[in-house]
């Protein structure tokens, strides 16, 4: 049977936009929790925390906004009695515009409630043709352990850190095709890596992914719409004793302004990739990347082993 029905889709996404303005507005994660889990949830609760360390003359104005409910593009899938359900919804924030983001909603079993677990900002407004049945309903695969597709979302995900942590050149331009979403990692590691010049180092590095969870919509080519989360950390590090790292104002809930030799900063994402069945590379057509923390010894402490 289908997860939900068009129309009872749609309202989840009307409900969403509703309830996480009243609890953006306040910051009120509690509220924020009866519509959010997963990535989704730690990336919002990360922005409040930002927004809390800031001095109150510098916190924007929090401005309500929702999705199109009539331009969403809705791939709801059918389920079997006792199956987690979820759909995924490509979404525009503009009325009128192409969906510029692709949305997983899931259920939580012990509630019954509809959540927001995942969005993902698309690189382009064109994503790939779902598979569906004769009355609309998406298809969908198994996103991990599927050996019917080239990658699954644990090779996906492996890639992804790797653009990061090396600029792709263990697996990640092994296993995506170049892409504006694959170059913009790339890009982030080649020149992050450098900032600092040889005042400093920065190291990307795979980080503890407490959102395991994956979603796989099949597509019409055979291949699959893979929707899953990453975690990595960027550790930034002085070169010498006598250099400092001074933390920025959006730094503040973490560092609380404090000089460091070192800080850890911590990235929860969402990312979105097509893949196909055939033994070719896939493409990451999206990611969206939150701070979720920062931390480091603070200059004058203790000798640490901590990079």
């Amino acid at each position: 049977m289908p997860a939900l029905s068009d129309a009872q889709a749609r309202a989840v996404i009307t409900n969403y936009s509703k309830i996480n303005n009243a609890a953006n507005a306040r910051r009120d994660r509690t509220l924020l929790d009866t519509v959010e889990d997963g990535p989704m949830y730690a990336m919002s609760v990360s922005d409040y925390t930002e927004t809390e360390g800031l001095p109150k003359a510098d916190r924007k104005v929090y401005k309500p906004w929702s999705y199109d409910i009539s331009s969403a593009k809705l791939y709801i899938p059918r389920f079997t009695t006792g199956q987690d359900r979820w759909f995924a919804a490509a979404l525009s924030g503009k009325k009128g515009k192409d969906p510029s983001r692709i949305a997983v909603f899931a259920e939580q079993p012990k509630d019954k409630r509809w959540e927001l677990v995942s969005v993902v900002d698309l690189d382009g407004t064109t994503l790939p043709d779902i598979a569906l049945d004769k009355d609309g309903y998406a298809a969908t695969v198994k996103a991990t352990g599927n050996k019917q597709l080239a990658a699954d979302a644990d090779v996906l995900r492996t890639a992804v850190i790797d653009n990061f942590a090396t600029g792709g050149t263990t697996t990640g331009t092994k296993v995506f095709e170049p892409t504006r979403s694959s170059q913009q990692q790339i890009k982030v590691h080649d020149e992050t890596t450098r900032k600092f010049g040889k005042l400093g180092t920065t190291v990307f590095a795979a980080g503890t992914n407490r959102f395991k969870d994956a979603y796989a919509l099949k597509t019409s080519d055979g291949g699959a719409l893979v929707l899953f989360a990453h975690t990595h950390t960027q550790t930034d590090t002085v070169a010498q004793s006598g250099l400092q790292i001074n933390p920025d104002k959006d730094d503040n809930a973490w560092l609380h302004g404090i000089p460091r030799t070192s800080v850890t900063y911590t990235f929860v994402c969402a990312d979105a990739a097509t893949v196909p069945a055939k033994a070719a590379p896939s493409r990451l057509i999206g990611y969206t990347c939150a701070r979720t923390d920062a931390s480091g010894p603070p200059v004058g402490s203790a000798p640490t082993d901590r990079a």
